[in-house]
């Protein structure tokens, strides 16, 4: 998708049309595998963490470069992510000040997430929402897809502005972003070996629309069977239906016991105008961005991974990487695949909203 002003969206709504300066594309191109312990959260602030290494972007705002800004962002190498897990890279591109971002996937993956869609939709049309003719419309144009799927592809001979090639084996901790600027990227071993920057953690925020049932299967089982916290923890799933199968799974359990504060499914702390960290207060999040006062007066707001929030919240303060990677792999160990499973809605028995 496209933004556009009131103005151009006027238009487009009368003629039926709307002009469109294409922009050029920066391609971030992955390679190599994923290290045991890095997170998808982890690739999406890899990515200024690379252009900056490159000097494609700068966090002083005073002459500030940006390759990204006004750009459409194209990522490769990452083919067989589930589209739950691409609209983490593609939701940060914002952040990038990009134009839009496109995040190239296998069929496969794909056609798992429109089956999902198609069975919502039965869902919707079940439940009497509206407009029942639209809904019919929409889910025979996604059967008809499904019929002989194909995907938009890159040109073999596509130009970029800018390729940024980035190696998975070379990414061995966390990459976080640093108070207060989404773009101020450093590892977890840079960050502490930096006395200027918080090391104590305050509070602790898992939710917004980057996260997924995923990553909060993630925070239960790292935290089960601990009791209260030296942290004030904050969890919001992005969505109801989210909330609803953790409950059933015994994951709001684990958060009770631990003391979190559960928050109504939606953007919560990650809005900045609901719900409020204590002025002053450091902040581990996973939330988009870390913009100054948004999340709280004073507030100096790391963003990062919901595994590597689940350690804060648990130590009340920064891990080092090798604390790090001795508690969350091991937490995680042999529950991956059932952790990191998505709603898919054609797969749900008697499936109703």
């Amino acid at each position: 998708s496209f933004p556009a002003g009131s103005g151009l969206g006027a238009f487009a709504a009368v003629s039926g049309a709307m002009p469109l300066n294409m922009p050029e594309s920066v391609l971030v191109r992955f390679s190599g595998r994923l290290q045991k312990g890095v997170m998808l959260r982890d690739l999406v602030n890899a990515i200024p963490y690379y252009a900056i290494k490159r000097g494609l972007l700068t966090v002083e705002k005073k002459g500030k470069k940006n390759i990204f800004a006004g750009k459409i962002l194209e990522i490769e190498g990452l083919e067989e992510l589930k589209v739950e897990q691409a609209f983490e890279l593609s939701d940060a591109s914002a952040e990038r000040s990009a134009a839009a971002c496109a995040v190239n996937l296998s069929i496969e993956s794909a056609c798992e997430y429109i089956r999902s869609n198609v069975a919502l939709i039965e869902a919707m049309i079940e439940a009497g929402y509206e407009s029942r003719a639209s809904l019919e419309r929409r889910a025979a144009k996604m059967r008809e897809w499904l019929a002989a799927p194909e995907l938009l592809r890159a040109d073999k001979n596509a130009c970029y502005a800018e390729v940024i090639e980035i190696n998975l084996d070379e990414i061995t901790e966390p990459i976080l972003a640093c108070p207060n600027d989404p773009d101020d990227v450093a590892t977890l071993s840079e960050i502490l070996a930096d006395s200027s920057r918080p090391h104590k953690i305050d509070e602790v925020f898992v939710g917004s629309c980057m996260t997924n049932i995923g990553h909060y299967r993630a925070l239960g089982e790292a935290l089960r069977g601990l009791g209260a916290l030296p942290t004030r923890l904050w969890i919001a799933p992005p969505t109801k239906m989210d909330q609803r199968l953790l409950e059933a799974e015994g994951y709001y359990d684990i958060f009770r016991a631990v003391g979190a504060r559960t928050e109504v499914p939606g953007c919560s702390l990650c809005m900045g105008n609901q719900a409020r960290v204590n002025d002053g207060a450091t902040v581990f999040s996973t939330s988009t961005r870390n913009f100054d006062n948004r999340m709280g007066m004073g507030a100096r707001v790391y963003l990062g991974s919901a595994e590597l929030a689940a350690v804060c919240a648990v130590l009340g303060r920064l891990p080092s990487a090798s604390e790090y990677m001795n508690i969350v792999p091991q937490k995680l160990a042999g529950k991956e695949a059932q952790i990191y499973r998505y709603l898919n809605f054609n797969e749900i028995e008697n499936f109703k909203i």
